[in-house]
């Protein structure tokens, strides 16, 4: 299936949850939070929330600096 992660599409395998997409674009272990079509996604539902054709997906990451 064909998704939009962070504004790009990226091809996905049917039955690909939240978690799947998010380990596929970033590494970082903690600061993440995702949305898929404009809905913000707990982490604690990631594994349970699956993706469809088209969704779009924002993975965001926290950073620190100044």
């Amino acid at each position: 299936m064909k998704v939009i992660v962070n504004g790009e599409p990226r091809e996905l395998p049917d039955g690909a949850s939240v978690a799947d997409a998010v380990a596929s674009v970033t590494t970082a272990g903690s600061g993440v939070a995702a949305a898929v079509n404009d809905e913000v996604v707990r982490r604690s539902a990631w594994e349970a929330t699956p993706l469809r054709d088209a969704d779009r997906l924002e993975v965001l990451t926290a950073v620190q600096g100044g």
